[in-house]
């Protein structure tokens, strides 16, 4: 269990690391180029170091044995020199003259070696003769292979690289062996052991010396690259944070310029762009503000002569059964524009209250179902004038969220009134969702529909899809943008879509509770009747922070469906 547990622990960390690393590769220029040239280096560096490592090899190797073929080929002949000037014709002379030969040969050449002399294979002779070695415990052990013996019995100079056997491990060495002739006991093999163990530690040193260059010229790349990378990352990374603040509304915020070099150019560079749009901005907001103050102002202002022309007004209309038809017609008239002009005074006020973010959102935990049946009571009278068959759908269960019951309401009547407008005779569905996170409202028409150009022009300030098409139940025009803000201020969603000639349906969705952040709606946006594809408004979602679930109220409702005509 320990050791399992010790095991996860490292695992998780290393997955830490890991992920840290690649967050590190991913936001970070400087730490992706440190890496890469790093890396290219080492590997370059490492290539480089095998090729030398290996012709240096080759050299010391190549010379080393040829050297000793020339010293062993020497030897060999003074060695068959002493040979044939020997007398020697008994046995024991001939083991005393080749113990002279192993010592006198042992002694001579460049660096340590060994000498061997031994019968060559298939020899016979009368007279016995044993071998001779400078160490005898080397040539029980086997360092003179039979290849080699068998290739030096053909003739000429033979050698072999072999394993000498020391205290402090192998060494490598070379076996030289060639042939030579000793009175009355025959051909015998002349082996030079010569030890390679002083060429192999200078290698080893020249490794090593190449080794912590390439260190050291790593550790310098890296540093170079670090240091030049630095410099160049730093205005680009202060160039950045300085966007950030400027996006963020700090228009002041500015580069430091140092020195002449092409960085202080664009830094320079980047404070005059940030100057002039901190002007056209600042002018932008002068005149953003001196129009949402006149629009105000306007409205303000022509609300006293409204006043006096309504008063004036109503009396006239209420007088209207004296007069004669066409004026009494004109009273009907004045009275209906008077009606219209004070309610697009309204709008204008509520408008002016979401351009400068006065607007405010007085939530409270109602039951969605109560507000849209209070919008569609409000409604039914225009219905019935227009033959419109109005059905409202409702769930069984509460629909509670927080709300502000009076900008929920007038949502939805300015979504029924443009229903029933368009709608031509034709019903219009009302439908109520809710699931844990959101409550939804869909208004359904079966008239004229939208094409893709007017669904994503639907909620525009003024905007009509036919121009010429006139508001036959006296609307402003600001309506469904008044209904968009509305949506907005709770954090939720207002959607259309439409078809020609198959109608339009409007999707309300808000959050149950405040800071819910909305991923997906209770009610389709595309009903079930409409022939695909489907037409979608690009509609802008707010953004909220995303929040516990919310507790749901499970009460039942007692009308579950309601239909008005």
């Amino acid at each position: 269990m320990r050791v399992a547990g010790t095991w996860r622990l490292v695992r998780a960390r290393t997955a830490r690391r890991v992920r840290s690393g690649g967050h590190a590769w991913r936001s970070s220029l400087q730490v992706r180029v440190i890496t890469t040239t790093t890396a290219i280096g080492l590997v370059t560096l490492v290539l480089v170091g095998l090729y030398v490592g290996e012709r240096m090899r080759d050299s010391l190797f190549d010379g080393r044995v040829e050297q000793v073929l020339e010293e062993s080929a020497r030897s060999t002949v003074q060695a068959q020199a002493t040979f044939d000037f020997s007398t020697a014709t008994q046995g024991p002379d001939v083991s005393r003259l080749l113990e002279d030969v192993v010592k006198a040969q042992s002694s001579g050449g460049s660096g340590e070696r060994e000498v061997f002399l031994l019968r060559s294979p298939g020899q016979r002779s009368t007279v016995s003769v044993g071998a001779a070695a400078s160490d005898f415990a080397l040539g029980r052990s086997g360092i003179v292979t039979k290849q080699l013996q068998v290739a030096t019995a053909v003739g000429g100079q033979h050698w072999q690289s072999v394993a000498w056997p020391t205290e402090l491990g192998d060494e490598p060495a070379v076996m030289v062996g060639q042939n030579v002739d000793v009175p009355v006991a025959g051909t015998f093999q002349l082996f030079f052991l010569y030890s390679l163990q002083a060429e192999q530690e200078r290698l080893d040193f020249l490794q090593r010396t190449l080794a912590l260059a390439a260190v050291a010229l790593v550790a310098l790349l890296g540093s170079m690259t670090w240091l030049v990378t630095r410099q160049a990352v730093r205005p680009v990374r202060r160039a950045a944070q300085v966007a950030e603040r400027l996006a963020d509304g700090h228009l002041s915020e500015r580069m430091p310029v140092k020195g002449e070099d092409e960085m202080a150019r664009l830094a320079r560079s980047f404070n005059e762009m940030a100057a002039g749009l901190q002007d056209q901005i600042s002018r932008m907001e002068d005149l953003s503000a001196l129009q949402r103050r006149f629009v105000s102002d306007v409205s303000h202002e022509l609300r006293t002569p409204l006043t006096t022309i309504r008063m004036a007004g109503e009396v006239i209309h209420a007088s209207r059964a004296d007069f004669e038809p066409a004026v009494k017609r004109s009273a009907e008239l004045l009275q209906t524009q008077l009606d219209r002009f004070e309610d697009l005074l309204a709008d204008l006020l509520e408008i002016s209250r979401f351009d400068a973010g006065a607007a405010v959102l007085d939530a409270e935990g109602r039951d969605v179902r109560d507000v849209v049946i209070a919008a569609a009571d409000h409604a039914f009278p225009l219905a019935e004038r227009r033959g419109t068959w109005l059905r409202v759908t409702l769930p069984e269960k509460r629909a509670q969220a927080d709300i502000d019951p009076r900008r929920v309401e007038r949502v939805l009547r300015n979504l029924l009134v443009n229903a029933i407008e368009h709608a031509e005779g034709t019903s219009v569905e009302v439908t109520v969702g809710a699931d844990e996170y959101a409550v939804a409202v869909t208004v359904r028409d079966h008239g004229v529909g939208m094409s893709t150009v007017e669904t994503a022009h639907v909620f525009d300030r003024f905007w009509r899809a036919d121009p010429a098409r006139a508001r036959t139940t006296g609307g402003t025009g600001l309506g469904l943008a008044i209904s968009l803000e509305d949506a907005h201020l709770h954090g939720g969603w207002l959607e259309a879509w439409g078809r020609p000639g198959r109608g339009a349906c409007f999707r309300l969705t808000l959050p149950r509770r405040a800071g819910i952040r909305l991923t997906d709606s209770p009610l389709p946006l595309v009903p079930d009747d409409a022939d695909p594809p489907p037409i979608l408004a690009p509609v802008v979602r707010p953004r909220t922070d995303p929040a516990a679930l919310p507790e749901l109220d499970d009460d039942s409702h007692a009308d579950a469906r309601q239909e008005v005509r």
